[in-house]
């Protein structure tokens, strides 16, 4: 169930911003990617999937991400 909220996520926010699902899931640092990716990490957040969540979520499609890093996209948004 989390992992159909978490893909449903990553298809908005694609479309919100613009980026390819490829996009969201590379270590590109390019603002509005990272912004992308800083925003899938806050409506996580914001439907109780735990950071560990996101992090297998995210691990799953290629992106490894440490949980602080996680945390610094969340407060960024806040």
């Amino acid at each position: 169930m989390k992992k159909d909220i978490f893909d449903e996520y990553v298809d908005k926010v694609t479309n919100h911003f613009g980026v390819s699902r490829e996009q969201l899931f590379t270590k590109n640092k390019e603002r509005r990617i990272s912004d992308a990716r800083h925003m899938l990490y806050y409506l996580c957040k914001e439907r109780q999937i735990t950071g560990s969540y996101t992090k297998h979520y995210m691990g799953e499609n290629g992106y490894d991400i440490a949980l602080s890093s996680i945390g610094h996209g969340i407060k960024r948004i806040e």
